[in-house]
């Protein structure tokens, strides 16, 4: 058997006195950012076509949905992972390459409703899948990402497994059974950026851990490697593969950076430093003859849409961000992304001005820049995600992003900050289906 699967094994079956308390914390904020996200998003056009079809479907209720009741664990997966994931305002982990609560929480609540466990055994189920996932997306590196395959379906459907598989209390072998399955059952394309099957790809990852771990528990079988084995996952859906993988001991989840713009995360780097110079460009922002700007060459098929028709759309393109940043609109509101902002001759005008351009000498969690005037003078930007807040710091950020996002709502989400140790599953669930004061899902 492999390295990469006998450490995602031995993950999946840490005791929880070998996770570190930061971790643990930073899963647990992850927590907080996701049901933001998720309670933010039950009303998009995308969570209510999918409960329709699971409200069709019917089956044993064992599980939340985010601003609807219960529905079977699966179902409910696939619906939250959608939702949480459709305002596209959720963490991203870039080692991983993709967003690490949306494919996994999903699955372990629903797994952890059903289980009826405690809330802390869902964040440390979610913590060590989200460890399991990043190590795949390692392994399967920028050219699997490159090649057009969306990494939180791909990588995080097997996070998202070993989430399910603990709470349902898989065995070695079980567990290594699902993960078997998964490589047979996961998927999802980036050519769905842009569109509802971007999220829709989130809960796809959520329910095909649900089911594989389910399966596995009944006793379904799979082959032996199902990620690094002859025609395995990874040496069907990666140029190379040779990277060491890190050890289980080791974990990379601190690495999370959480979103407080509502818009594809290659392009808050950008954002981040352009606000950081918006006072030396006071006055002048319509002198502004251009803007370089600099950027990891793999950003430029995802978030560099030249003429964005659609709201959504306007979430992937760094000309039309751009422009927004120097006009002074919220991106980090949500109503901000209409459709008609993409029919707007400002943003259109100022779009013309900007030049990107991909520098393989930038990570993709940086931006560089210069901000060129008329008169020839220049202003250089620069920002790095990877340059972590403290957890204080954190905490208080999503907490007025909380505020901000969820108005009057924002009470449904602050038990996960002031009672954490005395709830349960149920009890998150109870959050996540909660209706809005209005008696609307």
């Amino acid at each position: 058997m492999s390295a990469l699967m006998e450490t995602i094994l031995d993950i999946a079956g840490l005791p929880f006195s070998s996770i570190p308390e930061e971790a643990y914390e930073t899963a647990r904020l992850s927590l907080y950012d996701w049901l933001i996200c998720g309670i933010a998003g039950r009303d998009e056009p995308l969570a209510c076509k999918l409960r329709q079809m699971v409200a069709d479907e019917g089956g044993s209720l064992t599980a939340s949905i985010f601003g609807s009741s219960m529905a079977p664990a699966r179902a409910a997966a696939l619906v939250n992972g959608a939702t949480s994931h459709a305002l596209d305002y959720d963490d991203t982990h870039f080692a991983h390459i993709g967003h690490l609560s949306v494919g996994i929480y999903p699955a372990a609540l629903a797994a952890g409703e059903e289980t009826r466990a405690s809330a802390s055994a869902v964040v440390t189920a979610f913590l060590l899948g989200a460890e399991a996932a990043i190590r795949v997306g390692v392994v399967l590196g920028a050219g699997h990402y490159n090649r057009g395959f969306h990494q939180t379906a791909t990588a995080g459907a097997f996070g998202a497994t070993v989430a399910a598989g603990r709470l349902y209390g898989l065995s070695r072998d079980e567990m290594r059974a699902a993960l078997g399955l998964c490589a047979t059952r996961t998927s999802g394309l980036k050519s769905q950026f842009g569109t509802m099957g971007k999220p829709y790809n989130a809960g796809v990852a959520a329910s095909n851990g649900v089911e594989c771990a389910k399966l596995a528990k009944l006793g379904m079988t799979s082959c032996e490697d199902g990620l690094m084995g002859d025609q395995g996952f990874v040496v069907t859906h990666a140029d190379e593969w040779g990277r060491e993988v890190v050890s289980a001991n080791q974990f990379l989840f601190g690495d999370i950076s959480f979103k407080f713009h509502a818009c594809c995360h290659g392009t808050h780097a950008m954002i981040e430093a352009l606000l950081e110079i918006m006072p030396q460009l006071s006055g002048k922002t319509n002198q502004v003859k251009m803007i370089a700007l600099r950027t990891n060459p793999r950003w430029l098929k995802v978030c560099n849409i030249p003429t964005p028709q659609t709201g959504l759309e306007i979430k992937f393109s760094y000309r039309w961000l751009a422009g927004m940043v120097m006009e002074g609109l919220n991106t980090g509101a949500f109503d901000t992304y209409r459709d008609d902002l993409a029919t707007s001759s400002v943003l259109a005008d100022f779009a013309e001005k900007v030049e990107v351009i991909g520098d393989a000498g930038i990570t993709d969690m940086q931006a560089e820049g210069e901000v060129i005037f008329e008169d020839g003078s220049k202003v250089a930007f620069s920002h790095d995600l990877a340059q972590r807040p403290t957890l204080s710091n954190l905490k208080q950020r999503l907490q007025a992003k909380g505020a901000a996002v969820l108005a009057d709502n924002a009470a449904l989400v602050k038990p996960v900050m002031e009672e954490f140790a005395s709830l349960s599953a149920a009890d998150l669930g109870l959050i996540a289906r909660k209706q809005d004061d209005s008696g609307n899902n």
